[in-house]
């Protein structure tokens, strides 16, 4: 961490705090709240100045673009963010770190911040908040030595309205400090016997610390025997760490369910794991149930010194107590730090394959 937890919150320490929004896109000292335009005019018009002129930005059909660029060293603290549900997927979220074109950070908003299905659920975890009624807000900690560059991508057909806040403060960065990056994938359907890759093409040393989850399931019956596998440094066949279950790996046991007389699958939220979301079209076991879960590893990081690969198996049941592999619908979005600005990434998220069906 480059600053205390809590514990160490009453430390001065020699760090410049900023904010950019709408009303003050560049962060700079005393230019909040002076925009003359912006989504929020008409509503002011018989204000003036400093009366909540440009709250948010809109984006045109197919644009990028930049919701900060900071000149460092420095760290991003927090970042809140919201929109309409039906953009979720439909907005891309990047970050560069120290002048690198290609993104550390790449994910549709709403896998960034645990909510992949375009539809609320409150999340209560450290680093991602997801609160009434769609307020979206994350705690990761983004350290950067020379720039901060954080875009979205528009990739509807229509214009999109998006309220915006990056929190950072501008100091030295200590010696160590990773970079927070991103993979997001999405297998739909998944290949049959295949396993669902959630991070790959990553060289260390760093550490993983988090997996979001939005599954949605193509078949009647339970969807969670697969495990999750940690494939470090010179593994190869066979995982370091190996998992007994989805639903052990997110801190759950016997399917997430309480039985049909008290609710069947059963949301929860804690800081460091949780499934916060099950849409459940069918009733408890039938196709087309969805869910969305969460482990952060921030007590526990996985640490590989030269790479690192994970992956997640797609297993029900079939007659006669044998496992049948599955062919669901699986993103994930998996978080790491690494010592390098970018790293080897999946193709870069499109429109069809974000698209909620």
């Amino acid at each position: 961490m480059t600053l205390g937890n809590l514990s160490g919150i009453s430390a001065v320490v020699d760090v410049q705090t900023r904010s950019i929004s709408a009303e003050n896109p560049t962060g700079e000292p005393g230019q909040g709240g002076r925009r003359t335009e912006g989504t929020g005019a008409r509503a002011a018009r018989d204000l003036g100045l400093g009366w909540k002129v440009s709250p948010s930005i809109e984006l045109a059909a197919g644009e990028t673009v930049t919701l900060a660029d900071i000149a460092g060293p420095g760290c991003i603290t927090h970042i809140w963010l919201t929109t309409h549900t039906d953009h979720w997927r439909r907005l891309v979220l990047r970050g560069h770190w120290d002048g690198d074109e290609a993104p550390a950070i790449e994910a549709p908003v709403g896998d960034f911040f645990c909510s992949g299905w375009g539809r609320f659920a409150q999340v209560n975890s450290l680093p991602v908040a997801v609160n009434p009624n769609g307020g979206l807000n994350c705690y990761w900690e983004m350290p950067f030595r020379s720039q901060a560059q954080l875009t979205l991508e528009n990739t509807h057909d229509e214009a999109v309205i998006v309220y915006f806040q990056v929190d950072y403060w501008l100091g030295e960065v200590p010696e160590g400090s990773a970079y927070l990056h991103t993979q997001w994938r999405r297998s739909n359907p998944l290949p049959a016997k295949t396993v669902h890759t959630l991070l790959d093409g990553v060289e260390g040393p760093g550490h993983y610390v988090g997996t979001y989850l939005a599954w949605g399931v193509n078949s009647t019956g339970w969807w969670g025997e697969g495990e999750v596998k940690f494939y470090l440094d010179d593994d190869e066949e066979f995982p370091t760490i190996c998992g007994t279950g989805t639903e052990d790996y997110f801190g759950g046991a016997w399917n997430f369910d309480l039985g049909p007389d008290r609710g069947g699958y059963t949301e929860f939220s804690t800081p460091y794991l949780g499934l916060p979301q099950v849409i459940r079209p069918d009733g408890l076991y039938q196709s087309q149930q969805r869910f969305g879960m969460y482990r952060f590893h921030l007590p526990d990081p996985i640490r590989f010194r030269t790479k690192l690969r994970v992956d997640v198996q797609a297993l029900g049941w079939r007659s006669g107590g044998r496992y049948l592999p599955l062919q669901d619908d699986i993103s994930s979005t998996a978080f790491f730090y690494s010592t390098a600005t970018s790293t080897t990434r999946p193709e870069a998220p499109t429109h069809d394959v974000m698209e909620i069906c």
